[in-house]
């Protein structure tokens, strides 16, 4: 407080004994409308100084250069008051609109006279130009052995002008013709030796290439039209043996498009086919093996297909070439450009303990899997190719694609959650699965509904070795009900240990 004046405290005192300095709530209105009062004060303050500047700044601007005035006034027309001030004011802008009308005719007036004068400036000079033009042609055409009486021109000097125009562009038209004439000449010249030297036609001992080469270029269009009759017949003949070759490559080419076009539904077939059955936790009807690409159009798809087979001939005709030209090889590279520019992209599910939906390139299953990971992906490969092929035999149906033997996979692959995985694949694409191993693990055959057993006994006299069945094995397998009396078995053999579905009954 002792840092305040006496005015400002003596002020506050005076306020606080106000009735707005009576309780806090009052106070603190009176404060805020106090701040409200000084915000519109200082508002009015800035925008009068702003004004204020504006106006000097005008001021400033309109003031004279030099002296007092812009200009001196006659004495009936000095102000004497503001009102005297715009009443002369107005007078003023009348005579000067008046005035400015007046400049605007006079400068019209005088563009027409500069347009007048300039016309007659041109007329002069197309009389002269006109009368060059003539003594041009006449010396460029006259010569003193030869000189005729001219005769005078009937038509008016406009109509001279423009016949004399006309005669020297079509003698321009005519040099130029004439020099572009001979550029085509002296070029197809150089085109047609270049032609006859080319290394392709090495081989070629014909008369007409020997004199192409031997010739002058300013000689061979005397001989051109002679070559022409002579090799009018063979290119009769060369056109249709092309011609032909070109239905043959199109036809090609429509061949390996319809065998693309196969092959490209094979690999889509080969995903559709891979699809998981149920029970599988995050695998359930998930397809083991996704392959992705973009499939071109049919133009597209046409040309890319030329181009194949045009490297397979070229590389027929070519020496010392060792691309294949078997139909597979052709094959895979007309799948290979049907798919370009980014190919084909394969992924696979990852088995793991838990089956996750979890994707791996092919690229990098050597990297990512482990050895038994690595079989169940390939025993779920083949038997993805397995059930394609019995699709493409017509067999999509038919649920049994064929049998698998497998040598020692439980070495690698003796994690249960592996072979179930394995047998639900193959169940689901209808292989027979064999596993062959020596070794005794309880916990990996215990997942076979069905297990034999072999010995190998050997012959000491003969030298020979003999498989025989030891016993079998049917781990967690109900029993079978026995036959009642006169009833005979039909579902087991015994000798060779094969089971065998019995047939469903007719209804």
């Amino acid at each position: 407080m002792d840092r305040l004046s006496n005015k400002v405290r003596t002020r506050a005192a005076q306020l606080l004994q106000s009735p707005d300095g009576s309780d806090g709530p009052s106070r603190q209105a009176a404060a805020a409308r106090a701040e409200e009062l000084v915000q519109l004060l200082e508002t009015r303050v800035s925008t009068a100084s702003e004004q204020l500047g504006r106006l000097r700044g005008e001021a400033e601007r309109h003031a004279p250069e030099d002296g007092e005035a812009h200009t001196e006034l006659a004495e009936d027309l000095v102000p004497r008051d503001a009102e005297h001030a715009q009443a002369l004011l107005r007078t003023a802008t009348a005579e000067l609109g008046s005035r400015t009308d007046a400049l605007g005719q006079a400068r019209e007036a005088h563009a027409e006279l500069l347009d007048a004068h300039r016309a007659a400036e041109d007329g002069a000079g197309g009389f002269d130009e006109t009368a060059a033009m003539l003594r041009d042609l006449m010396r460029e055409h006259s010569s003193d052995e030869e000189q005729e009486e001219p005769e005078p021109y009937p038509g008016s000097v406009e109509e001279a002008r423009h016949s004399a125009a006309e005669a020297r562009r079509s003698l321009r038209g005519c040099a130029t013709d004439l020099s572009a004439a001979e550029s085509a000449v002296r070029e197809a010249s150089d085109v047609l030796v270049r032609h006859a030297n080319s290394t392709r036609y090495e081989q070629v001992r014909t008369p007409a290439r020997q004199q192409i080469r031997e010739l002058p270029a300013s000689a061979l269009p005397e001989h051109a039209q002679k070559w022409a009759d002579a090799f009018a017949p063979r290119l009769r003949v060369l056109t249709d043996e092309l011609a032909q070759l070109e239905r043959n490559r199109d036809s090609i080419v429509d061949r390996l498009r319809g065998l693309v076009e196969s092959a490209l539904a094979t690999l889509r077939s080969a995903q559709r086919l891979s699809q998981l059955p149920e029970g599988l936790g995050e695998w359930s009807g998930q397809e083991f093996l996704r392959i992705r690409f973009e499939e071109p159009d049919q133009a597209t798809l046409t040309v890319r297909l030329g181009e194949v087979v045009d490297e397979a001939t070229r590389a027929a005709v070519k020496k010392n070439s060792d691309m294949r030209r078997d139909g597979m090889s052709l094959l895979l590279r007309g799948v290979g450009a049907a798919l370009e520019p980014k190919g084909v992209a394969v992924e696979i599910l990852k088995p793991d303990a838990v089956l996750r939906a979890e994707r791996v390139p092919v690229g990098q299953m050597g990297d990512v899997f482990s050895g038994g990971q690595l079989l169940t992906a390939a025993i779920a490969l083949y038997c993805t190719m397995a059930a394609l092929r019995s699709n493409d035999r017509g067999r999509d149906k038919h649920r049994h694609a064929g049998t698998l033997f497998l040598d020692n996979p439980i070495g690698r692959a003796n994690a249960t959650y592996l072979l179930e995985l394995q047998r639900a694949v193959s169940d689901a694409l209808g292989v027979q699965l064999l596993y062959t191993t020596g070794l005794f693990d309880t916990t990996a055959l215990a997942e076979f509904p069905l297990v034999i057993r072999l010995r190998n006994d050997a012959d000491l006299r003969a030298g020979l070795k003999y498989i025989s069945v030891e016993e079998h094995l049917r781990p967690g397998l109900p029993q079978q009900a026995p036959a009642g009396e006169g009833e005979s078995v039909h579902s087991e053999i015994t000798a060779t240990r094969m089971f065998k579905r019995p047939a469903p009954t007719a209804p």
